[in-house]
């Protein structure tokens, strides 16, 4: 039977210089999602690429004294160098430079125009260079651009436009009628209530002011701009053809099953796009995925603040298979996650060093310890080797649940408890006593091959999202991939097979110190800006509010405050911030999740008096570090007019997780 096929794209890096680690979370996210689906028996497509037209990458060719075409040449090839290093398993690398993709552009602009649906005006805004997008002034926010904050500046100039408010209703019933459409479904009624119902301005799609482009080519002084030609790249990998001749490849994979890409350009993917396809009369996407982003914890990452950090550099610390899990793993499904040094080195030792290379490393060496290697069933069970059993096969369709919600960091946390779990049943059952008694060898052996079957099946669920430590960990087990429907079965590992009688770690302990000193001296932080001067009590007393009354706040629409996600957490540990008089550091736990939050308390709530309490957090606040210490949110207090606080909690006794709304 012919395997259903399934089509994966991420957006296309812009080819105006190198990805950083942010940029490549998103090709490492496909490629898990790409090859889980490969595993369950999908015909996947992957596609990724680059988009390498536009005034910026004109101005920086210009820069580095060499051609456009030289630039995006080498920025590409950079570019598929870093998702090669992270080992994706794409099936095509576009790049908008392409012949064939040049064609079909120039093809798809005519039939738009021929249509009416594209018409020759003339514009003028403020424009943003490095995002290639006008606006109008009342869509600023500061007098800069909306979506990258950096300044404007006023444009002029011939182009044609796409008649954006003819589909705004169509694409509104298709979005409504599809609820799996826009996910996660928070940014679906974003789209529909801040741009498609007050109005779609019309879109220009072509620009005289530059010539790095492709041609119009029936008004060759127009470039067609960026949106048609670097959108319309999902399509033309695939052999699009406008005059009906596309490549049995196309009507295979399209429409396609899931685009991946970065929350900040959800508009274009889930209105530009949408509408661009329903003008060419093809079908829409069945799922576009805006994912959240990696920040640095002093904020998102930009070479202009030097706060970027790359993945080849993790990788020459800890290998690809380490900074991939720490990608994924990582990144909550809607909420932007946090990447520093510190906390890689604290989950390459936590996580892959203890919890998985440990657990394998002493079962293999038990193994030939007691029985030379030899991995025996011989059925003496236990009790507690029914529980082992059932978290191990349950956790194929755990793991199969959250990929199909792409919930990717779920996934692999329950890999991880399969693991916690075998490491546990080794403290229940105690090997190492069981073989001071002969009587008790048999018992030893079913124990070890527990283990070791235990192990293969969650190394084979490991697979999509760390390949090579998965085959590393199968090859000294002695034993092979399982197919999907093996994994629901226990105990299909070969008794009497031999594991590896020289075992490898897979992850060796990092000395934290040494190793920050090491990354401080190749890496030295940017300077602190200067702390503001301290007010004196003096200075306080006259800002004070004189009662609680008098803290008015401008008034705000529902939709500023949907922009808060505030859940109930739960304190698991609480320590005071050392020479702080106010502050104190609490670890609060949430959905899939657990926040570093600094609060300045102290005087009203001990660290032992917060353990175990249910409290509001803000959990989606920009981190930010108070004291020295990254707090990764916010716990709510009220204030009364004496400055007394009372922590926020709910009435009843809620699981830590729950939204507030």
């Amino acid at each position: 039977m012919a395997k259903k096929p399934y089509y994966i794209t991420t957006a296309i890096a812009y080819a105006s210089g190198k990805p950083h680690i942010g940029n490549t979370y998103e090709i490492v996210l496909a490629d898990s999602i790409a090859r889980y689906k490969r595993f369950i028996g999908y015909d996947v497509r992957f596609q990724t690429g680059t988009d390498e037209h536009g005034q910026k990458i004109e101005t920086k060719a210009f820069e580095s004294l060499s051609t456009p075409q030289e630039f995006v040449d080498e920025k590409a090839g950079e570019i598929k160098r870093i998702w090669d290093l992270m080992n994706t398993s794409y099936d095509k690398f576009i790049r908008t430079t392409d012949a064939d993709h040049t064609v079909q552009i120039q093809k798809i602009f005519k039939k738009l125009y021929d249509k009416g649906d594209i018409y020759k005006s003339e514009y003028e805004g403020l424009y943003c260079t490095p995002c290639e997008s006008f606006w109008t002034k009342a869509q600023l926010v500061d007098g800069c651009c909306p979506d990258c904050g950096r300044p404007v500046s006023p444009a002029k100039e011939e182009a044609y436009f796409f008649k954006m408010s003819k589909y705004a209703d169509r694409l509104i019933k298709y979005i409504e009628d599809n609820p799996e459409f826009i996910q996660p479904e928070s940014r679906k009624n974003e789209m529909i209530n801040t741009f498609l119902k007050p109005g779609l301005q019309d879109l220009c799609v072509s620009r005289t002011s530059f010539k790095w482009g492709i041609p119009v080519d029936f008004d060759p002084k127009h470039v067609v701009y960026v949106w048609i030609d670097a959108l319309s790249n999902y399509i033309t990998g695939l052999g699009y053809d406008v005059d009906g001749n596309s490549d049995p490849m196309f009507s295979k994979y399209w429409p396609c099953d899931l685009h991946l890409i970065g929350k900040d350009i959800l508009r274009f993917h889930t209105i530009y796009w949408p509408i661009m396809l329903m003008a060419l009369d093809l079908p829409l996407p069945k799922q576009v995925f805006g994912h959240p982003w990696l920040i640095q914890s002093d904020g998102k990452m930009s070479k202009s603040r030097g706060n970027v950090i790359y993945a080849d550099d993790m990788v020459d610390y800890f290998g690809v298979d380490a900074v991939r899990y720490f990608l994924l793993h990582e990144m909550p499904f809607e909420n932007d996650g946090v990447v520093s040094w510190e906390l890689m080195i604290e989950r390459f030792n936590s996580d892959l060093a203890n919890v998985l290379g440990n657990l394998v490393n002493r079962t293999i060496s038990m193994s030939n310890k007691y029985f030379g290697g030899v991995v025996e069933n011989k059925n003496v069970n236990e009790e507690v080797d029914e529980d082992l059993k059932k978290v191990v096969v349950d956790t194929r369709l755990k793991v199969n649940k959250f990929m199909d919600d792409l919930r990717v960091a779920d996934a692999i946390t329950e890999i991880w408890n399969l693991f916690k779990r075998c490491n546990k049943y080794i403290d229940e059952t105690l090997p190492w006593a069981l073989a001071k008694d002969e009587s008790k060898a048999d018992r030893l052996r079913t124990v070890l091959y527990n283990l070791v079957e235990g192990i293969s099946i969650g190394a084979t669920l490991l697979e999509p999202f760390l390949p090579d430590t998965s085959k590393r960990i199968l090859e000294q087990l002695g034993t092979e991939r399982r197919s999907v429907t093996d994994l629901g079965e226990f105990g299909l590992y070969p008794s009497g097979n031999k594991v590896t009688d020289s075992p490898e770690i897979l992850f060796q302990r990092i000395d934290e110190n040494k190793m920050l000193e090491e990354l401080a001296k190749r890496f030295p932080p940017k300077e602190e800006e200067p702390e503001e001067p301290k007010k004196s009590k003096k200075d306080d007393e006259k800002t004070e509010p004189a009662t609680v009354d008098s803290l008015v706040k401008q008034e705000i629409t529902i939709d500023d405050f949907d922009k808060m996600q505030l859940q109930i957490g739960e304190v698991l540990s609480c320590e005071a911030v050392p020479k702080s008089k106010k502050l104190i550091c609490s670890q609060v736990k949430v959905t899939g999740r657990t926040l570093q939050i600094v609060s300045g308390i102290k005087n009203f709530y001990s660290p032992e008096d917060m353990v175990g309490k249910k409290v509001v957090v803000i959990t989606n606040l920009k981190p930010a570090k108070l004291a020295g210490i990254l707090s990764e949110g916010m716990l709510l207090c009220a204030e009364d007019e004496e400055g007394n606080l009372a922590l926020l909690t709910a009435e009843k006794d809620m699981p830590a997780g729950s939204m507030i709304s």
